[in-house]
């Protein structure tokens, strides 16, 4: 790879970056992260890994759809974006907490969680 080639790669990966703090700084007020997982520069493809508060976020599907849609429009080298949370099983991004359903949790007196009652 020519010096040439490394330098416009290196400035690829400064713009992502760079879209990712000016755009969504919401994610960073709310305890989440954002960080590139990958960048390939040959296909056009970046893949965000979202984490911290992120993982388990009820609004985290959003905010992928806002990357993905937003970047690239912002970012002409940028064919396909892939983000994911580490609540997906994917990436390896990890964090957060799982949910529960009914009869998964064990109280502390050692009976099962069996949920909420109905209010009727």
């Amino acid at each position: 790879m020519s010096t040439e080639t490394q330098d416009e790669g290196d400035d690829l990966e400064e713009r992502v970056t760079n879209f990712l703090r000016r755009n969504f700084p919401q994610i960073q007020m709310h305890g989440g992260s954002a960080a590139i997982q990958d960048l390939d520069r040959e296909t056009g493809e970046v893949s965000i890994a979202l984490g911290g508060a992120c993982s388990g976020c009820g609004i985290s599907p959003m905010t992928i759809q806002a990357i993905k849609s937003r970047m690239v429009k912002e970012i002409p080298e940028i064919e396909q974006v892939h983000a994911q949370t580490g609540m997906d099983g994917g990436m390896g991004g990890g964090g957060g907490m799982s949910p529960s359903f009914p009869g998964e949790t064990v109280d502390d007196d050692g009976e099962e969680d069996e949920g909420p009652e109905a209010p009727f």
